[in-house]
């Protein structure tokens, strides 16, 4: 286990190209093995000498015990020089950082409703992987995912090839705009979820842009589910890691320390600022 304030050494491996401006990452240190073990939800710092460091969420699963990945879209200056770069390039590696969600207590025996937009997708696939490694731990599954067209949907063949052919799991996609080559449904999100209609008998996990979470947690109320039944995972709010910077904090809540992962009872007591 790594010291998650000393950056080690690390080398990308592979790089897989998930949309024009996603790409998902393979890292390991030199050594090719993981410098330190993570849980579903949490995060890791990547850094490029010179260019910059930034915090991002693992969108691997522990149960992958051979690399790291990090699906990362293209939006800064650090993360538009990852783009640029080829496997076999250096850079620095840092974690793990924040709470995890509660894969092995909590969710443990639940029926799981997981709700993504956009790169949103890439925290929720930890931990969609990890319960499908272990999937008779968990009970039924339903993933809903939208993005804006469907060239930005992530994990596009995997969801389809893999996640909708396990047992007992379920895969709903929608794009926002009609798309002339895109025979799925067309809508929101939050609209999406009212119009499937899911019970309350199972947990409910989100993340995605602000927006979209604000209004999926209200049509989850409106169907009968208390806010105590959903995470959501604030991993954007990431800063330092170690709740030293302030520049996390809502309210009295370190988002480094006290999360990224949040029920959202506890997120109704925080100023609505998130």
């Amino acid at each position: 286990m790594c010291n998650p304030l000393i950056p080690v050494a690390a080398r990308i491996t592979n790089i897989i190209t998930e949309t024009a401006d996603t790409k998902t990452f393979y890292v390991t240190g030199l050594d090719g093995k993981k410098p330190f073990n993570h849980l579903p939800g949490q995060c890791a710092m990547l850094g490029i000498p010179g260019v910059g460091e930034a915090m991002f969420s693992i969108s691997s699963s522990p149960t992958n015990t051979e690399y790291y990945e990090f699906s990362i879209k293209a939006v800064g200056v650090l993360t538009n020089h990852l783009h640029t770069l080829l496997p076999g390039a250096a850079l620095t590696l840092r974690g793990p950082y924040g709470t995890p969600f509660p894969v092995d207590d909590v969710l443990r025996g639940q029926n799981l409703l997981f709700i993504a937009g956009g790169i949103g997708i890439a925290p929720m696939r930890s931990v969609i992987r990890y319960v499908l490694d272990k999937r008779v731990d968990y009970g039924g599954v339903d993933i809903v995912y939208g993005a804006r067209s469907q060239a930005d949907l992530v994990y596009l063949n995997e969801m389809e090839n893999q996640w909708g052919n396990a047992p007992e799991t379920k895969v709903f996609l929608t794009i926002d705009k009609p798309d002339d080559e895109w025979n799925g449904h067309i809508g929101f999100v939050p609209a999406y979820l009212s119009e499937i209609g899911f019970d309350n008998n199972r947990t409910a996990l989100i993340c995605g842009p602000p927006v979209m979470i604000k209004y999926a947690v209200e049509a989850l109320v409106a169907l009968g589910f208390n806010k105590s039944q959903i995470y959501t995972t604030l991993e954007m709010r990431m800063k330092c890691g170690i709740g030293q910077c302030g520049r996390c904090n809502i309210g009295h809540k370190m988002i480094c320390k006290d999360g990224p992962v949040f029920r959202c009872d506890e997120l109704a007591l925080l100023p609505e600022e998130y």
